[in-house]
């Protein structure tokens, strides 16, 4: 199961955090190329991983729970540690904090709807978002040590707030769907004709 192509992919996108990480954390140009190269390589697996597992019918109930849990490290981790170096400053910090903010709520919310089996799919609007999101952070990893004409810094703070604008809109449809499973439960627990309200001794 492990040994499968698109698990490894996956996977890979956990083990690059480390290295990605010490590079940003070590900062200069040479550095923040090489984080950019390895988030690079990260962020392609994101794609690559489902296709393959499509592709080659290799999908699995393990890599179905690891990866939304390498986008979300992956994510987390680059946002975090570009706001402790103010590479993600002032305002567009928000942003940042919006889209984390969002992947806790989703997460809790698929864990609540695994519970009681019921999937939550990816809508067409979040994977716009997820491609808007990873692009953005590519811009603010390499930020000014880009050349300039590239206004790469700029370029990774509009595309930041675009996808926390996203990140609202897919998270309260998220949100939503959550909420209507829920009270379906609810329901379910109510007999017909007995009255909730009611305790028995």
């Amino acid at each position: 199961m492990l040994a499968q192509l698109p698990n490894l992919l996956t996977l890979s996108r956990i083990l690059v955090l480390p290295p990605l990480i010490a590079c940003l954390w070590i900062g200069g140009e040479t550095f923040r190329w090489v984080a950019l190269g390895l988030y690079a390589l990260a962020s392609i697996t994101d794609y690559l991983d489902g296709y393959l597992a499509r592709t080659l019918k290799a999908q699995s109930a393990f890599g179905r729970l690891l990866d939304p849990i390498a986008d979300k490290l992956l994510v987390g981790a680059c946002l975090l540690i570009l706001s402790a170096l103010h590479y993600i400053s002032g305002w567009t910090v928000l942003a940042a904090l919006v889209i984390l903010l969002r992947e806790i709520l989703v997460s809790g919310l698929r864990e609540f709807l695994a519970e009681i089996r019921i999937g939550m799919p990816v809508s067409r609007l979040a994977k716009w978002k997820t491609t808007v999101q990873l692009l953005a952070i590519g811009f603010l990893i390499i930020g000014g040590d880009a050349p300039a004409w590239t206004r790469a810094q700029l370029i990774g703070e509009v595309g930041l707030w675009l996808a926390a604008g996203f990140t609202l809109v897919t998270g309260w449809d998220y949100l939503r769907s959550g909420l209507g499973h829920l009270a379906d439960q609810d329901r379910d627990r109510v007999k017909p004709g007995v009255n909730p309200a009611r305790t028995t001794s």
